[in-house]
């Protein structure tokens, strides 16, 4: 029972504003009036939290649990932009202004997701302007990002791609051991394939000869255990 409560507790909108960055500059005392106007809602695992074309008109915030954002190209395939886990929001341009989102999102596993709308968020940012800033430091950190992945997607060498989505989640989802790095996949083979614009075999050929190498250790299909760091740097 105290095992429930703590995880409802996780799920509340007070909790889920503590740990976004934009509200990093409230005071603790102020987040419970933000947290009186945020929706909580759960998505199952492999569940759309919105499409490509829907209205974008609220602010969509990873209370629990991690989403991927993602378009379709030409081809019909897969293409992931982002991956966003605890504390991280998209909907950010419809704090701008309102408009059609031009991507898709979906949970990778059970998810929780809180969200404000735009008016609601409207008013929270004449009272605290500050929040303004944040956004455009988190908008500059995702251009970034997609730079990096349009350089890699350009470049013919799978290797590269690889050591490249290998070192993004390192960064992200990764903890330093005596071993090595341990990285908690959120993808699986497909996804990690189409993050990359590779296929399925190949991806798992390659990961099977970096293990063979002694660079990685494949820890079942959830985790990669990277041995030689000096390979992110490809």
């Amino acid at each position: 029972m105290a095992h429930c409560e703590k995880e409802c507790l996780k799920c509340t909108g007070k909790y889920c504003v503590s740990k976004v960055y934009i509200f990093s500059t409230i005071q603790p005392e102020n987040f419970k009036k933000i947290s009186e106007i945020i929706v909580t809602r759960k998505y199952k695992k492999g569940q759309v939290i919105f499409f490509e074309g829907d209205v974008e008109d609220k602010l969509y915030i990873v209370n629990k649990g991690k989403i991927k954002i993602y378009k379709y190209n030409k081809e019909g395939r897969e293409q992931i932009l982002y991956i966003l886990s605890e504390g991280e929001f998209i909907g950010d341009m419809s704090l701008l202004k309102k408009g059609n989102f031009q991507f898709n999102a979906e949970a990778l596993e059970d998810t929780y997701i809180c969200t404000i709308a735009k008016d609601d968020f409207d008013a929270i940012v004449t009272k605290y302007p500050e929040i303004t800033l944040k956004i455009l430091e988190v908008l500059h950190d995702r251009l970034m990002n997609l730079e990096n992945l349009i350089q890699n997607l350009s470049t013919k060498d799978v290797e590269v791609r690889i050591a490249s989505m290998l070192k993004a989640f390192a960064k992200d989802f990764g903890i330093k051991t005596g071993e090595g790095i341990v990285i908690e996949l959120p993808l699986n083979r497909e996804e990690m394939a189409n993050y990359i614009g590779v296929t399925r075999e190949t991806i798992s050929r390659k990961l099977t000869v970096l293990q063979d190498d002694d660079i990685i250790e494949l820890i079942g299909n959830k985790k990669i255990l990277i041995k030689d760091e000096s390979y992110l740097e490809l």
